[in-house]
């Protein structure tokens, strides 16, 4: 089979297209025909090997597939034919044939076309663990997210009405990256550039009940400052590169909380979560309460370049690549 395959930790370039044997299953794995791979900056890291969680080389590049489903255990709750997503977890997403877990697979709605698929388990299911579960978003509340172009940006503007908040601020660094916010729902769109005078206007002074931040860098003391009383900053990621510090001084004068928000490590160590957040997504999704991603297509050949195109920060919406 096909696979995009790192066997140098040199970034993204280092992404080969190569022949490899189709991957064994093993017991309660479940054998799929992958149609389309999602790409997440994780992808990026881990070609660096500068992610917490590192395979061995070679490895096959990304963590979630969507495609149909050949083979699967007995007791399994997906069957042969069945469209379905699914979570490949270290590597072994960007292939033609790919093995999850049973409990890592779910049937993806009639509604939602397999490239869109690709595209819902990380990023979607990282935003519900961020507002649900870390941010405990209430009814009405306001949410704030940075690079909101960006792939857990745009899954939290199609997200987070559904979830319950009553408006959506959009920081994006160019008026380009303002329309995809805009196209994805965002209630509110201020540029990156005097990003916190805008949002306080926005908002009459008060400030916003939740932060989602995947970017970090040097805007995260004004994150902290753009809070309401009692607001929540999410800390998701460091796409910007430096990893900010806090004085725990404004968290005490303002009553704000500072929250870490590592989905994959929720995961990971509670048994059954993925299910729950499945059962909650799901029938938002086949109801179109959750529009589905809309994301920018790379055939297989070009694997390379959809990686680095989150290392680059070119990236908008969420990239998906497509095997079939």
């Amino acid at each position: 089979m096909r696979a995009a395959q790192v066997s140098k930790l040199e970034g993204p370039e280092a992404v080969e297209i190569v022949e490899i044997p189709e991957p064994a299953s093993y017991p309660g794995g479940v054998v799929i025909d992958v149609h389309a791979a999602g790409v997440a900056f994780p992808d990026v890291l881990m070609t660096r090997g500068l992610y917490q969680m590192k395979p061995e080389l070679p490895f096959v590049v990304g963590g979630e597939v969507a495609g149909v489903v050949r083979d699967a255990p007995a007791e399994a709750h997906v069957r042969p034919g069945d469209r379905v997503v699914a979570l490949t977890l270290l590597g072994n997403a960007m292939a033609e044939v790919a093995v999850a877990p049973a409990q890592m697979v779910f049937k993806l709605p009639d509604n939602i076309s397999l490239e869109a698929g690709a595209g819902i388990l990380f990023n979607d299911l990282t935003v519900h663990f961020c507002l649900r579960n870390r941010g405990r978003l209430a009814k009405g509340e306001t949410v704030l997210v940075h690079g909101a172009a960006g792939g857990i940006g745009t899954s939290t503007l199609r997200m987070a009405a559904a979830l319950g908040a009553g408006r959506v601020i959009a920081v994006v660094s160019t008026p380009e990256k303002a329309e995809v916010a805009k196209a994805n729902g965002a209630t509110d769109v201020v540029l990156a550039d005097g990003w916190l005078a805008a949002v306080k206007e926005l908002t009459g002074g008060r400030g916003v009940d939740i932060v989602l931040d995947p970017v970090g860098g040097d805007r995260f003391t004004d994150s902290i400052r753009s809070l309401a009383s009692a607001g929540r900053l999410l800390v998701v990621g460091f796409t910007a590169g430096e990893i900010p510090t806090v004085k725990v001084n404004r968290l005490l004068l303002k009553n704000v909380e500072v929250t870490g928000a590592a989905w994959g490590e929720w995961v990971m160590t509670h048994p059954g979560y993925l299910a729950e957040q499945w059962a909650e997504v799901e029938p938002l999704l086949a109801s179109g309460a959750i529009a589905p991603p809309q994301p920018v297509l790379y055939p297989l050949d070009r694997a390379a370049e959809a990686v680095a195109s989150l290392d680059n920060r070119t990236a908008t919406g969420k990239v998906v690549v497509t095997l079939r």
